[in-house]
């Protein structure tokens, strides 16, 4: 098929995709002499307010509850006289083609801090691009823009869009878009940059370019391309996703020249949007597989032990069905909701125990296999030894073998195993639980019944033994991390919840009191452990479940907010639901213990270890705070018996569709 296209030239679509918002070439009226003519009608219409056009009524839920002023742009006084200014116009700018490109790849948002290198994109998105799909989230950081578009697409399954303003920007973006890197999530990210020296306007615009923009960033993303056409373009854009979203996956970076977004169109450009194709994920070689299957129908103690596995709920259910028709325990690092809590077979909380009885270690997805067998002893010196016993087997089925940069140390100490599977684990699960029920014998079945009882048993002791320990110091003041959880656990589990926050810093006690059972209910931790990344990506992740209905809730490290707490109105702004509980223990307390064990070490106490770790004189208000962006902001709570109601009354605000924020008095963990 051949149709006219908007450019002026014919664009084929049978084997190309197809051309997005078509639009005739020559505007009924002409644009120049409209725009010249604006500043009078603009001077008119302030002269005679009567004839302004009456905004359509909002109905009582599409209207704002916060209340803001828009900024004079000029008074009527100076709007009075017509500008004589020529206005340079481009009736078919390359951005517009830009977006026909990112429509065909169905973003639904765009994360970004504006700035003037990627103007004209911005422009043809919002304008011509309608602001819909991809809609325009404002972020007041770039770090949150990219972290963001990382919780999303946890939640979610797929990437959003991050546009990053020239070198500045990604400056900003680059910490994020490591833990993004390290946590092998999709992220696509467009920078903006002025690369023809010619056009560059002034200091700014040379101190905002670069030669290479995604230079900086190279070793910690999967895939970079700096286009110089517009067909360029739409092929490295259509490329970029399926890289970005085929295991192991990546953020992505494509540098959109200022040039390019903004020159016209030239006539009888023979321009394309091609089509994308989606990659099937990488499943392991049926004969090791097989394998695989032989040792762990054999086995008398098998562990699967999991860090990534569900990359969707398909992961979940397969990694259940999996445990069940071994009886085999399962140890999950958490990197993801890979299995439920309270099932019987999880041995998370007796993770040493269940790998030093193995005979048979099954890693998958595991960023770090090394720790998973290995004890390591001493602070300054370390000393590691094996966990395992002598002889014990230990798989590997990941795509992280697939592909892998050399700078950052990410990868992990190497683990020699004796199976190596370079596949990606989820995909992989049909095949291997196909396997292993072949080979499962009826007296397979009586032995592995036997084993399963005693996890279950095993199970039910732990969970009692996280319950006793939480219930150490349930009246204490600060609030205790562990009555803390409890009472939000309370309010939640009737709900279709969803917990957006790492579980690490608060000493585990979601995972280990609470009953994850959903894929959407855990999303893991920030991948590279840099700080920062828990509100925004907390943001993210509720703007993907916002759809859904779900009550994403998040349990907030101090600390990291105070790197970007601008994300707060982003979120009031959007109207993102999302109840925040703040750990507020006033301190970076991870570091703070370690100054007392350098402290130790070199025997001079630990007395002044709040040296530079703590946020006290003055405490920090993070109620206010979140009142001052335009949320609902309450505490701080220090008493454990208020701390019910508040979450409540949070509650009920984000049941209504917008952020809350209860400050809560903590425990350091």
């Amino acid at each position: 098929m051949v149709r006219e296209s908007p450019y002026g030239s014919n664009l084929s679509s049978e084997s190309q995709g197809v051309f997005f918002m078509p639009r005739p070439k020559n505007d009924s009226v002409d644009r120049r002499a409209f725009l010249k003519a604006a500043a009078a009608g603009t001077a008119a219409l302030v002269a005679n307010p009567a004839g302004a056009t009456t905004a359509p009524s909002k109905s009582p839920s599409e209207t704002p509850r916060r209340n803001a002023t828009a900024p004079t742009l000029a008074k009527p006084a100076d709007a009075a006289t017509p500008s004589t200014a020529e206005v340079l116009t481009v009736d078919r700018p390359g951005s517009d083609f830009m977006v026909d490109v990112l429509k065909s790849l169905n973003f639904e948002y765009l994360c970004a801090n504006p700035g003037n290198s990627y103007r004209s994109l911005h422009e043809s998105l919002i304008n011509y691009g309608g602001n819909q799909a991809p809609e325009f989230i404002t972020c007041c950081h770039e770090e949150s823009s990219v972290a963001m578009a990382h919780g999303f697409a946890k939640i979610e399954g797929k990437p959003i869009m991050v546009m990053a303003h020239g070198t500045v920007g990604l400056q900003h973006a680059s910490m994020a878009i490591y833990n993004a890197f390290c946590d092998r999530v999709p992220v696509y990210i467009i920078l903006g940059n002025f690369s023809e020296a010619g056009v560059r306007y002034g200091q700014v615009d040379w101190t905002h370019s670069a030669q290479d923009p995604a230079a900086m960033i190279r070793d910690y993303v999967k895939w970079d391309d700096n286009p110089l056409s517009l067909q360029a373009f739409a092929e490295s854009s259509v490329r970029a996703y399926k890289i970005a979203t085929t295991p192991p996956m990546m953020p992505v970076a494509l540098v959109a020249g200022h040039e390019l977004q903004e020159n016209p169109v030239p006539d009888g450009s023979n321009l394309a949007v091609p089509k994308l194709t989606m990659t099937s994920p990488p499943v392991g070689d049926s004969g090791a597989v097989a394998e695989v299957a032989r040792l762990l129908v054999a086995a008398e103690n098998p562990v699967l032990v999991t860090d990534r596995v569900a990359r969707t709920p398909a992961g979940l259910a397969g990694l259940i069905e999996l445990a069940e028709a071994l009886q085999a325990p399962v140890v999950d690092r958490n990197g993801r909701m890979n299995f439920p809590t309270r099932h019987p077979l999880n041995q998370t909380e007796r993770a040493a125990a269940t790998i030093a009885g193995a005979d048979v270690v099954a890693g998958l997805e595991l960023t770090d296999f090394w720790s998973s067998v290995n004890s390591v002893h001493g602070q300054v010196w370390p000393a590691s030894h094996p966990t395992t016993k002598p002889g014990a087997k230990l798989i590997s089925i990941t795509a992280n073998d697939l592909y892998m940069k050399s700078n950052y140390q990410d990868f992990q100490r190497y683990q020699p195993v004796d199976i190596a599977i370079a596949a990606d684990a989820e995909a992989t699960l049909p095949s291997l639980i196909e396997a292993v029920k072949r080979q499962i014998t009826d007296d397979r079945k009586r032995t592995f019944a036997d084993r399963g009882a005693r996890l279950a048993t095993a199970h039910q002791q732990a969970l009692q033994q996280s319950r006793d320990a939480a219930a150490s110091g349930w009246d204490a003041s600060p609030i205790s991390t562990a009555r803390m959880s409890a009472e939000l656990w309370a309010q939640i589990k009737d709900e279709d919840w969803s917990l957006v926050s790492n579980c690490q810093f608060v000493s585990r006690w979601p995972l280990r009191l609470w009953s994850f059972d959903k894929h959407h209910q855990y999303i893991g931790g920030e991948g590279g452990y840099g700080v920062g990344y828990g509100a925004p990506a907390s943001v993210g992740a509720a703007l993907a479940n916002r759809k859904h209905g779900r009550l994403t809730v998040s349990i907030q490290n101090d600390g990291d907010l105070m790197f970007a707490p601008g994300v707060l109105w982003t979120a009031a702004h959007s109207r993102i639901p999302l109840l925040i509980i703040m750990h507020n223990n006033r301190a970076y307390h991870q570091e703070l213990m370690q100054i007392q064990i350098m402290a130790n070490q070199h025997s001079r106490g630990i007395t002044r270890a709040a040296i530079g770790n703590t946020l006290v004189d003055p405490a920090i208000d993070y109620s206010k705070l979140a009142q001052s962006m335009g949320m609902h902001g309450e505490g701080p709570i220090s008493d454990p018996k208020d701390l019910a109601p508040a979450i409540r009354r949070a509650i009920e605000v984000v049941k209504h569709g917008e952020p809350a924020l209860v400050d809560v008095l903590t425990q350091p963990r």
